[in-house]
């Protein structure tokens, strides 16, 4: 009669490793040689494998601190063996990974000389660090994150993310602002806004209503910073 009872536990016990094995999140790290570096946040491997750092997201070619990015990337791991923890691949077919050498993260490194900002979807095992890797270069004003004389001409009056999306900034000083303005993913746009006035933009299906940021910046450093989650 106790027969039934134990057929259950044993289907729901296998059931679980069954799961735990399709949701186990665990990296594999590997050891490879560096080839080529491509940008800021991405590198080639002497296999041929193209690498895109997981978390973080550097300037663009079109952006400021672009080549400085790449340079410092070059500079670090050019032609040396790395350790790779590997989070699988994204839509492009890159794997996305931590790079290490001599146990030093070089995705916090990257964040922490202000080269990079925050890129997460799903936070992980090295959120946290890498959270504070960026907010050290906030504080301190390095690299991304150093302010423009003009950060106070110009003021977040909505970020509004759902359907349809909106954003209002407005400008109080009395001198035109040449602004390039993003989310944390790759979605850049370039604007002029006059002088005492009022800028509004509607857009659809650009910002992430789980979480996102936006950064404005002129030409001389940032304007605004704004972050939800």
């Amino acid at each position: 009669m106790r027969i039934k009872p134990l057929i259950i536990a044993t289907i729901f016990i296998i059931s679980g490793v069954f799961y735990y094995n399709l949701t186990d999140t665990k990296s594999d790290t590997e050891t490879f040689q560096i080839s080529r570096i491509i940008d800021g946040d991405t590198l080639d491997l002497a296999t041929g494998q193209r690498v895109r750092f997981k978390g973080i997201n550097t300037p663009e070619s079109t952006m400021q601190l672009y080549q400085e990015a790449r340079d410092f990337l070059q500079n670090l791991v050019q032609n040396k063996s790395v350790q790779i923890e590997s989070y699988g691949t994204d839509k492009y077919g890159r794997t996305l990974a931590y790079v290490f050498l001599n146990d030093k993260n070089i995705n916090k490194e990257i964040l922490q000389q202000g080269l990079a900002t925050l890129y997460y979807y799903e936070h992980d095992s090295h959120y946290e660090e890498l959270k504070q890797a960026e907010e050290f270069a906030r504080l301190n004003q390095k690299g991304l994150w150093e302010k423009s004389p003009n950060a106070n001409c110009l003021k977040l009056i909505e970020l509004k993310t759902d359907e349809p999306e909106k954003l209002i900034l407005q400008n109080i000083c009395n001198k035109e602002l040449n602004i390039t303005f993003k989310d944390d993913a790759t979605h850049i746009y370039k604007e002029i806004i006059g002088p005492n006035s009022i800028f509004t933009k509607e857009f659809s299906h650009i910002w992430n209503t789980d979480g996102d940021s936006i950064y404005v910046r002129d030409t001389e450093g940032l304007l605004i910073f704004y972050r939800y989650e």
